[in-house]
C-alpha cells in the first residue's frame, strides 16, 4: 500500500497523515502507541528485515493434527529502532508476512552510546549502559564494548543488535539459547531496557 492509499483508521493513524506526527521519536515521547502498521511505513520508510527463523508447528485438535509454518522476523533501521514479531500461518509466505507485521507494531526506540571505559569516544556505536533482558529461559546481559570489537554474540541477539544499530557490544547468556524465539526476544528486551536508563546527564532534570 502507497501512502496515498493508506486510509488511517486510528486517531494516531489520522495524527501521522496529517503531519501532526512526523517522526517515531515524536510519537514515542508522548507516549502514543503504534496501532496501525503503516504508521511505521510511514515515518521510518527505510525499515529493514530478516526472517530469523522458521518452523513447523503442530497443534492437537478435535479435527486432528494442524500443521502450520511460525515465522520470526527482525525488523530495524541500523539507527535507533528495532521491532520482534512472530506469525504463524498454513503457507510460509503469509506466516512471514503476518511476522513482519507484528514486528513493526513492536517496534521500539534504542539509547545508544560510548559506556565502555575503554573507549569514551561519545559517538553512539555501543550502549551508555549495560543492560539485561529476559524472554522465556534465556537471559541476556548486552556490556558496553570499544569501538572496533564488534557484535559479540550469538546469531539471533546478533541479529536484533544489528538492526537496532548497535555496531560493538559484549554479551553474556543464560538458559536454553539454542530456543531463538526466547534468544531473540531476550535481546530485544535488553534493547527495550535502555530507555529505562537514568545517565548522570539527566539528573537534576526530572529525569
Amino acid at each position: 500500500m502507497s501512502e496515498a492509499e493508506w486510509v488511517p483508521r486510528t486517531k494516531v493513524g489520522r495524527m501521522v497523515k496529517e503531519g501532526r506526527i512526523t517522526s517515531l521519536a515524536e510519537l514515542f515521547a508522548n507516549h502514543l502507541r503504534i496501532t496501525e502498521v503503516e504508521i511505521v511505513d510511514y515515518l521510518l520508510p527505510e525499515l529493514e528485515q530478516e526472517v530469523i527463523d522458521i518452523n513447523l508447528v503442530q497443534k492437537q485438535t478435535d479435527a486432528g493434527e494442524r500443521s502450520r509454518f511460525r515465522a520470526i522476523v527482525v525488523v530495524g533501521n541500523r539507527n535507533g529502532y528495532v521491532g520482534l514479531g512472530t506469525g504463524k500461518a498454513v503457507h510460509v509466505v503469509s506466516a512471514i508476512e503476518k511476522a513482519i507485521r507484528n514486528a513493526k507494531k513492536n517496534i521500539i526506540p534504542v539509547r545508544r552510546g560510548c559506556g565502555s571505559w575503554e573507549c569514551a569516544c561519545g559517538a553512539p556505536h555501543s550502549l551508555p549502559l549495560k543492560v539485561v533482558g529476559k524472554w522465556g529461559s534465556v537471559r541476556i546481559e548486552l556490556i558496553p564494548a570499544p569501538r572496533g570489537v564488534g557484535i559479540v554474540a550469538g546469531e539471533a541477539a546478533r541479529v536484533v543488535l544489528e538492526l537496532a544499530g548497535v555496531e560493538d557490544v559484549w554479551t553474556r547468556t543464560y538458559g536454553e539459547t539454542r530456543t531463538t524465539l526466547s534468544f531473540a526476544g531476550a535481546a530485544y528486551m535488553a534493547l527495550r531496557n535502555t530507555n529505562k536508563i537514568v545517565l548522570p546527564s539527566m539528573w537534576g532534570r526530572g529525569a
